[in-house]
């Protein structure tokens, strides 16, 4: 109790304290936010402040980083709305925060966990027709407390790889489907390159993209690790403005009626290759999680001629409403299904497990399924294996391509050689 009254105490002076000073310092000097995308979701890690002078030293002790999150969209609780963030680092650095001998920038690097929700620059709420992750006001208050310097004004945002990504693009169907998308495409020599599609989970919708691609770090399909083993790749990601599971009726479809959204989706792929001539035909990939584990197999199930291969996790079809002719148009596609067996939110027992097995018994040849026990920390940075992340997000494994082993252990191999997911996903093309 002592603590936590220490505590609250702290956060109140620092608070009083910073409005004290912005008071008589109406205009602070600017600062750069960096957001990186985590396992968890994206997470203020970096600051870049704007010297006065130019300098050769710098020490992490002499400066206090405040956070303050707001929205118009709804109440953030006390705990998560504002506080004091832990510097890990500081060093003298170019406006892009970049380390160098001598110069007129101070780069502050900020603890992150997938606990401390104060780094993140987006909020989960739910309306009345979907719940869903938003941006937020986000605002940052430096003081050194040495000097009494402060820096409060937001000059710029980076958020690497994301800002590789177009987030303009749009979509409007025939039947008036109206849909949002991210879109990348790599600088390359190739006259033909994949196309990597991803559909986001229910958290994601909207007519944001930047949060289809960066809430679960799906961005990650066009960074150097994945792309490599592509070549070069590139990637599109649709966002629904409720939810892909909604059905004809207007409730939450799990596969026992229509959803509204599928043909419009693929309006939107088609158009997108079209415009892309460079995009082999051959080698599209459709994946998602949850929501978008769905629509990735209701798209396999509508258009089985029309993928190279297709990679789900936390499938939130209900095999149930996996009729034997739905099965007959999937055994012949290749599929890698990732799944957590402690996901609550849909349960592998009525999704991918029995699903995994029709195939298999369907004679299924290149149908993959990768089972886990938990999601863990694949960091080791805060608990490893003994750090448990919530069971519906298997889509961790998938983001950062460390999935390897078949439903009984084995490694998947592609012409002998153990593969991951993506090499797998990268030898596939349509025949």
């Amino acid at each position: 109790m002592k603590t936590i009254t220490k505590r609250l105490a702290l956060l109140l002076f620092f608070a009083l304290a910073f409005q004290s000073i912005e008071a008589q310092t109406p205009e602070g000097r600017n600062y750069t936010a960096v957001f990186t995308g985590f396992d968890w979701g994206p997470s203020l890690n970096k600051v870049i402040l704007k010297s006065d002078a130019p300098l050769t030293t710098v020490a992490k002790e002499d400066f206090t980083v405040y956070v303050n999150r707001t929205s118009s969209e709804g109440e953030i609780a006390a705990r998560f709305a504002s506080g004091t963030r832990s510097i890990v680092h500081a060093f003298v650095s170019d406006a892009a925060g970049n380390p160098v001998a001598e110069g007129e920038h101070i780069t502050l690097i900020l603890s992150v966990a997938p606990n401390d929700p104060l780094g993140s620059p987006i909020q989960y709420f739910r309306s009345a027709t979907r719940g869903g992750n938003i941006w937020i006001d986000f605002q940052l208050t430096v003081l050194n407390t040495k000097t009494q310097a402060l820096w409060n004004q937001e000059a710029d945002r980076i958020v690497p790889v994301v800002d590789a990504f177009d987030l303009n693009g749009s979509y409007t169907h025939t039947d008036g489907i109206k849909l949002t998308y991210a879109s990348f495409m790599p600088e390359t020599n190739s006259s033909k390159i994949p196309l990597i599609i991803w559909l986001h989970g229910g958290g994601e919708g909207g007519t944001d993209p930047s949060i289809a691609i960066l809430a679960n770090k799906a961005y990650n399909y066009a960074a150097p690790a994945i792309q490599r083993h592509f070549g070069a790749a590139a990637v599109l990601a649709p966002q629904t403005p409720t939810r892909w599971m909604h059905g004809v009726s207007g409730n939450s479809t799990r596969g026992q009626e229509d959803d509204i959204y599928h043909k419009a989706i693929m309006g939107l792929v088609d158009q997108y290759v079209k415009v892309h001539p460079n995009i082999d035909k051959n080698r599209i990939y459709v994946g998602g999680c949850s929501n978008g584990g769905y629509m990735s197999l209701k798209l396999l199930i509508e258009n089985p001629s029309y993928f190279a291969a297709g990679y789900i996790s936390s499938l939130a079809y209900f095999d149930e409403f996996v009729s034997d002719k739905d099965l007959l148009k999937l055994k012949n596609i290749p599929i890698w299904l990732v799944h957590s067996q402690d996901d609550k939110t849909t349960v592998a027992d009525k999704t991918a497990t029995p699903l995994y097995h029709r195939l298999i018994k369907s004679g299924a040849r290149n149908v993959h399924y990768s089972l886990f026990d938990h999601v863990i920390d694949i960091t080791g940075q805060y608990g490893g294996s003994s750090y448990h992340y919530n069971g519906h997000w298997s889509w961790v494994y998938l983001h950062d391509n460390q999935v390897f082993l078949d439903f009984d252990g084995s490694p998947v191999t592609v012409k002998g050689k153990a593969v991951s997911i993506m090499e797998w996903m990268a030898a596939q093309k349509k025949k």
